[in-house]
């Protein structure tokens, strides 16, 4: 795994925790499956950033999606 999937994969799966942390906090659940996520997303995109060398800025973000689900599919 390059630092561009980790970034890519990363920042889906805190897009995707935001609901679940919502969820369990609204019904007054402990956000179990939501922290974890959040947490896994936080790893990866802390080690994305460390391992790229210039890093990554917030315009990069919708391009390197598609770039790495391009690789992914083709």
């Amino acid at each position: 795994m390059d630092a561009d999937m980790a970034m890519a994969i990363g920042t889906v799966l805190g897009v995707l925790s935001i609901p679940s942390l919502l969820s369990a906090m609204s019904e007054g659940r402990a956000p179990k499956v939501g922290g974890l996520l959040l947490i896994a997303a936080g790893g990866l995109v802390i080690w994305a950033l460390a391992t790229r060398p210039g890093g990554y800025s917030l315009a990069e973000l919708p391009g390197l999606i598609i770039d790495v689900i391009a690789r992914i599919i083709g």
